[in-house]
């Protein structure tokens, strides 16, 4: 276990959880934005969804208000998974202990797989490694939403000077993996949005 992923499953995490309340206002904006990404996908809407990174699962929460599918977690924070079954975001046997970088699923398991600012959490070092395993997993399709920058930068975070790491995800997606296919992308606005700034991919696989 690398250092941000001991910083996430201890205090750190248990501390962001705290920050991290659960509010109708916060499912209800956030509701607004997904449907915004997936809007490219219309008529063909994805059956099952997993979050990487899914913490309380705000996320999902606000997937459940707008798409009829089934949903998928990945937290690595015990608290956290505690949550999403507590108030029954995702079932038992659909949410998972782990990280990007190892995904208890196997290939093509589910249809779509999305991080929200959590890949900006990755190591630069991991990153491939959780970019592998999130392709290995996605059936068809891809979303990230992260923080950009146009070069590879770190940020201090709350004190810590190597748990953010902020770069052009989508052009890193589509330099690993040429084979992908632009949907859609876009930015969130934090200001008319209940998400941080941020910038959207969407991102289509070959059939196998």
């Amino acid at each position: 276990m690398n250092k941000q992923l001991s910083a996430w499953t201890g205090a750190f995490g248990n501390e962001y959880i705290g920050r991290n309340e659960v509010t109708r206002e916060k499912v209800a904006g956030k509701a607004l934005a997904f449907a915004d990404m997936l809007r490219p996908l219309a008529g063909a809407m994805p059956r099952s969804i997993l979050e990487v990174g899914a913490n309380v699962g705000l996320n999902l929460r606000a997937l459940k208000e707008i798409v009829d599918t089934d949903l998928y977690a990945l937290e690595p924070n015990a608290t956290a998974r505690q949550r999403l079954l507590t108030d029954h975001v995702t079932e038992p046997g659909r949410t998972f202990d782990g990280s990007a970088q190892a995904i208890p699923l196997g290939d093509r398991a589910v249809d779509l797989v999305f991080t929200s600012t959590v890949l900006i959490h990755v190591p630069p070092n991991d990153l491939k490694a959780a970019c592998q395993e999130i392709y290995r997993v996605a059936r068809r399709y891809i979303l990230t939403n992260e923080y950009f920058a146009a070069k590879p930068e770190t940020i201090e975070y709350r004190g810590h000077g190597d748990l953010l790491f902020k770069r052009d995800f989508g052009g890193f997606w589509m330099d690993e993996f040429p084979q992908l296919k632009l949907r859609g992308y876009g930015f969130l606005w934090r200001r008319a949005a209940a998400m941080d700034s941020t910038t959207w991919w969407l991102f289509e696989k070959p059939e196998a």
